[in-house]
């Protein structure tokens, strides 16, 4: 049987979940990223023991037994989610450990030059990270932050397990109506393509932007 234009909208109404998963959940990966990478490089032993406990669990479980815990155990300790708002906590929480040890290790390549004139300069803790570290930091971590968003759009799959209709969801449905497995399955995999093209010109131009402000920031 042959795929109408209406399963294809079906398609693009679950690209439009996926688009919002990849969206919310790359925002929270980013800000767990920053928590856990800054985290790690505390002066405090109770911080960084968090942090770490945080990024080595998430990186240490499969993403799939994440979404199911956020899914269906939470609910029995009386938190319970949306699909969506269960594939953005999974994902942005999964993802954002792999991307802490990127923040983490982006500091730790400023050159220490960088510190001691901040010192010298009498800048506390604070604005030296805020004003010197961090800008030159964030151009390093930039190409693996691609990455790490590209991994996350196509991780974004596993939602369908969970009955979140995403585009791979959509493509199930289509399959199962029309018994045709290469249009959806070939639509969706343009379209994850056509999404992680759009991630990497993003970056690739936050890239050049901040290789050009860099020479007013160094000191």
């Amino acid at each position: 049987m042959s795929v109408g234009s209406g399963y294809l909208t079906l398609i693009l109404q679950g690209a439009l979940v996926t688009l919002e998963l990849t969206v919310m959940g790359s925002a929270l990966a980013l800000v767990m990223a920053f928590l856990a990478g800054l985290g790690r490089l505390s002066r405090f032993f109770a911080v960084r023991a968090l942090a770490t406990a945080y990024i080595e669990f998430f990186r240490g479980t499969s993403i799939f037994v994440q979404l199911f815990w956020v899914y269906f155990v939470l609910p029995f300790a009386g938190l319970t989610l949306t699909p969506l708002q269960a594939g953005v906590l999974a994902l942005g929480l999964n993802v954002g450990a792999y991307a802490a040890e990127v923040v983490r290790g982006a500091v730790k390549a400023v050159g220490r030059e960088q510190s001691e004139a901040c010192i010298a300069l009498n800048l506390s803790r604070y604005q030296r990270m805020r004003h010197v570290i961090l800008p030159q930091a964030l151009p390093l971590m930039l190409p693996t932050f691609c990455n790490n968003a590209i991994e996350l759009l196509k991780g974004t799959a596993v939602v369908s397990l969970i009955s979140l209709t995403d585009m791979t969801f959509q493509a199930q449905v289509v399959r199962a109506q029309t018994g045709n497995t290469l249009v959806p399955f070939a639509t969706i995999l343009i379209l994850y393509f056509l999404m992680a093209s759009a991630i990497s010109a993003t970056m690739r131009w936050l890239e050049r932007r901040m290789a050009r402000s860099l020479d007013g920031i160094r000191t």
